[in-house]
């Protein structure tokens, strides 16, 4: 199974979560959206659900010789969630990474003001807050996300991707009431290698798609 594009994968996502919906899992639904790629998804979650739209900006921690390494995460002004084991075995301390979890910070910070607007973070307390990415493969973003969420009070924290590894997958029912995930591929090396599409997005796909609903 792959997927055409994000818009095909949020409404494959979009149809298992009616169903949990269905069932009355859901009351008082709203979608956080992790941007940029979980943008796309997520518009066609909300409008299924007829539920409000927001982003949550997480930012993954690199190593300060290879960015796209992930050891960690942060969301809003939490500290950062770090892979103690992975620094270990690097030989790295988070003081060394106190750099790059600034300038990450300063980004985190920057797409906040650019994708709201001027508006608000919306209130989560007794909702059910649905979180939205376009897969997931080490888990450290989402864990990161949904502990931020987590933090505000909701009745139910729901981890919602189309994509996703087992391994990861498992680990994070402990960070989520729900994890829901309609593919879960036993051999997995990226989220990209189960899109026909996965072209990155802008910031002004996102305001256009924040925008829209």
């Amino acid at each position: 199974m792959r997927y055409r594009d994000r818009t095909q994968a949020g409404r494959e996502l979009a149809a298992a979560l009616r169903e949990v919906r269905d069932e009355g899992a859901l009351p008082e639904p709203i979608v956080l959206a992790l941007p940029r790629g979980g943008v796309a998804v997520a518009v066609q979650v909300a409008r299924e659900l007829s539920a409000p739209l927001d982003v949550l900006v997480v930012r993954k921690i690199g190593t300060p010789h290879h960015e796209e390494f992930g050891v960690g995460a942060i969301a809003g002004d939490e500290p950062p969630l770090l892979d103690r084991a992975t620094l270990a075995r690097l030989g790295l301390s988070a003081q060394a990474l106190a750099p790059v979890v600034e300038r990450e910070r300063q980004e985190l910070r920057r797409r906040e003001r650019r994708y709201r607007e001027g508006r608000p973070p919306p209130a989560l307390r007794g909702r059910t807050v649905i979180v939205v990415d376009d897969g997931l493969a080490t888990g450290s973003t989402a864990r990161a996300a949904l502990r931020h969420v987590r933090g505000q009070g909701p009745a139910r924290t729901v981890l919602a991707v189309p994509v996703g590894a087992p391994d990861a997958l498992g680990a994070l029912a402990e960070d989520a009431d729900l994890v829901v995930c309609p593919f879960r591929p036993a051999v997995f090396s990226s989220v990209g290698q189960w899109y026909d599409d996965f072209g990155q997005l802008t910031d002004a796909d996102v305001l256009d798609a924040l925008r829209g609903a």
